[in-house]
């Protein structure tokens, strides 16, 4: 069984200042270069203070602020170096740089569909950066040119299909208004979408930042259908509330003629009046008043 580590820790080896290392190792170069003239016994010596000067060039690291180096000693797992300055390290280690920085991904619409079945165009923008140095060098396989940033465009594109099939694009007729869609729930999408991407992206040591839906419509064979069911269902509750509102007239204005005493109205006359007033108060054209002048 592997006994590796397997998340990131911190290097904690042989760390001198660079510029401390290099002025040591032209002392060796300097006392190479004088062993070789004074010949002799002192050759030797000589020879290997050269080797231990140029083999201990290899040793030099220079990391920028958000930048770190994974090191390695003859394939064992070291540590993670992410202090910003000019280093010299054991020179037999060998290192991986790793971008630390925010990195920003739009996925382009995508058709998916929604949990009633409408084909829908859903697409999304996140950021994310590298969080476990050691998995995303070592838990994500680059042998065949995979990159980080091709595992998360992956799989981004496999959470935006799962987390909007779980949700229909706009309220069903005769839903309750607390119905959560793809729509109206903006806020709680995207937090689903951020949490099921940071599961997801886990794996390899990327952490999701930011997600967010940037596009969303119907897709193109069925957005005039759609259209037109949004356009009677805005009529349809127009139409509602006009009815609605001129019963309640309506209503007021018979309490207050019975009220005042201004007429006596049979039941007859009752009823063709309010037929009367709700055409004039519903209907799309204005009334034309007939007045009768045999009177």
């Amino acid at each position: 069984m592997n006994n590796d580590l397997k998340n990131q820790v911190a290097y904690r080896g042989l760390t001198i200042n660079g510029f401390a290392a290099l002025l040591l190792i032209l002392v060796l170069f300097a006392a190479a270069a004088g062993a070789f003239m004074l010949e002799g016994a002192m050759i030797i010596p000589g020879i290997i203070l050269g080797i231990v000067a140029l083999i201990s060039l290899g040793g030099f690291v220079m990391l920028e602020p958000n930048q770190a180096i994974v090191l390695l000693f003859f394939g064992k797992y070291r540590g993670t170096m992410s202090r910003t300055g000019f280093y010299w390290l054991n020179p037999f280690l060998t290192s991986r740089k790793v971008s630390l920085r925010v990195n920003n991904l739009d996925v382009a619409p995508i058709k998916v569909n929604d949990k009633v079945g409408n084909p829908v165009l859903i697409g999304m923008v996140l950021v994310w950066r590298v969080k476990d140095t050691y998995r995303v060098c070592f838990d994500l396989d680059t042998s065949h040119g995979q990159s980080a940033q091709g595992f998360v465009a992956v799989q981004s594109d496999a959470a935006l299909r799962e987390v909007a099939g779980r949700y229909p694009y706009d309220e069903e007729n005769g839903a309750g208004d607390e119905q959560l869609t793809l729509r109206s729930g903006g806020a709680q999408i995207n937090e689903e979408l951020e949490a099921k991407l940071n599961e997801r992206l886990a794996m390899i040591g990327v952490e999701v930042l930011e997600a967010r839906l940037n596009y969303l419509a119907y897709a193109p064979e069925i957005a005039a259908v759609m259209l037109r069911r949004q356009q009677a269902s805005a009529i349809i509750s127009a139409r509602e509330k006009i009815v609605e509102g001129a019963v309640s007239m309506v209503k007021m204005a018979l309490t207050s003629l019975e009220k005042d005493d201004v007429v006596k109205l049979d039941n007859d006359r009752r009823a063709a009046m309010v037929g009367n007033l709700l055409v004039v108060l519903c209907g799309d054209d204005a009334a034309t008043p007939v007045v009768d002048a045999s009177l």
